[in-house]
């Protein structure tokens, strides 16, 4: 599955707003977390609307500082859970290189508690557990998060934990990889490795600038790099699970972030069968209708996943699936 979120053109009107900032957590110069609560009770008699855990909403500012360039909405993914009915929460990164005359973080930067913002009147997207498998599959579930990709994460991970969430015939049993530049960009480790505690489910944070960070003693390099054919069988043990676990027939994997990530995962995991939901990737590879997808992912950028118009690239791509196609 694919999900671009770019920046939604600007115009000259402007935006009512109908949400307030309840908080903002600045973890690092450019990364925060914001916490927004609608100002119009819903039908379910809450401000926030119902949702499920893995989709996002859109935000919209209006730029008071150049009116000229109107108001700008992007979408970002829901990190709060579904039973969290006091706000929504967004993991955000600031965007220095931003590919849009009008950016949305740059007035995000600018937000205090108390602060109005735009919410839009729906919350979106498939990257869901019901919709991309059915929340009642007894497989192995891999989250590989890059980044801010982190966020949908989050929400699926809390709402695992909820004891009142119960489906017939799933298994809690997840694992979560998640890449950053440095130690400080991990939001959510404290959250995450609490949620991990005592449950079938494991945690690698990796870091991918450790030459800045001599004190770091995890992972490094970037996330993708797990699934390495020589680090590949390491993470399969370190997972509790034998040598070539991770197959369709045992697990799903779900990816988040931008292209790099998404790109070379999927090229990895094709050498293990693995086939996405993607359609245009799908129609590519020639890949038979009737082979489940068993690998997702939501972009956060709008590079091309994939080389599909280099004709020996796709060759080499359908020559790595176990048997060919």
């Amino acid at each position: 599955m694919i999900l671009l979120l770019p920046h939604m053109a600007a115009t000259h009107k402007t935006l009512i707003y109908n949400a307030t900032v309840v908080s903002r957590e600045d973890l690092s110069p450019t990364l925060a977390i914001f916490r927004i609560a609608p100002d119009v009770e819903h039908e379910s008699g809450t401000a926030v609307p119902e949702f499920i855990a893995g989709q996002y909403a859109v935000l919209g500012l209006n730029n008071i500082a150049q009116p000229e360039k109107g108001y700008v909405r992007r979408a970002y993914s829901i990190a709060s859970p579904p039973n969290e009915k006091r706000w929504l929460e967004f993991y955000v990164r600031y965007v220095n290189r931003p590919t849009s005359a009008n950016p949305l973080t740059h007035l995000m930067w600018g937000l205090q508690q108390g602060d109005g913002i735009w919410v839009g009147p729906k919350v979106m997207g498939k990257f869901t557990l019901a919709d991309t498998i059915g929340e009642g599959d007894p497989r192995f579930k891999l989250f590989v998060a890059a980044g801010t990709g982190l966020a949908p994460f989050i929400s699926i991970l809390k709402q695992l934990a909820d004891p009142e969430h119960h489906v017939s015939g799933a298994t809690k049993e997840v694992a979560l990889l998640h890449g950053a530049s440095h130690p400080h960009d991990m939001a959510y480790r404290e959250d995450i490795e609490a949620l991990f505690e005592g449950m079938k489910r494991r945690y690698f944070p990796t870091v991918s600038r450790p030459q800045e960070h001599p004190d770091w003693k995890g992972d490094t390099g970037r996330v993708e790099t797990f699934f390495d054919d020589e680090k590949l069988e390491t993470l399969e043990q370190r997972l509790g699970k034998g040598p070539g676990f991770l197959t369709p027939e045992n697990s799903v994997i779900y990816i988040c972030g931008l292209q790099g990530t998404i790109g070379q995962t999927l090229i990895r995991m094709f050498r293990r069968g693995f086939v996405p939901n993607d359609r245009k990737i799908r129609a590519a590879l020639a890949l038979p209708d009737h082979l489940a997808p068993s690998i997702f992912f939501e972009q956060y950028d709008t590079l091309p996943i994939l080389e599909l118009d280099n004709s020996d690239f796709v060759q080499s791509l359908k020559e790595t699936f176990p048997g060919g196609l």
